[in-house]
């Protein structure tokens, strides 16, 4: 499972779509069962790279999944839905429904509008000498 597990992450991590879709149909023709931590670990490779609509897709399988579900998973997977606020609502939701006495913590809404910022060189982030 691990194999499986690190070849759709390198998958991810390159951009190969059609590639990973692959692997994941041939893995589900074997019906290869993954267990919630290895879901957790492919839907935010998937997620660290931009590509959000695998991510949700394989989420999805993730929720039907007859391993049951565990909360590490779904931490992980809400970090990885930081960028994708209407996303990481619907997962904080389901995540919320599972487990009723355990708090989400969300970040602070201009986290995203601080980095562009440094990025863009727009802020100064106090460590540049002037003098150098």
């Amino acid at each position: 499972m691990f194999f499986f597990r690190d070849m759709l992450m390198m998958l991810a991590r390159n951009n190969k779509v059609d590639e990973a879709n692959q692997v994941w149909r041939d893995l589900r023709s074997e019906e290869v069962l993954f267990d919630q931590h290895t879901f957790g670990d492919i839907i935010r490779a998937f997620l660290d790279n931009g590509l959000a609509s695998k991510a949700m897709e394989i989420y999805e399988e993730m929720r039907q999944s007859p391993d049951p579900p565990i909360s590490l998973a779904f931490r992980v997977i809400l970090k990885g839905l930081i960028p994708f606020p209407e996303l990481r609502e619907q997962v904080k939701d389901d995540f919320l429904e599972l487990f009723p006495d355990m708090i989400v913590y969300d970040p602070a809404e201009d986290l995203f509008e601080d980095q562009e910022r440094e990025k863009d060189g727009k802020v100064d982030s106090g460590w540049s000498d002037p003098a150098l």
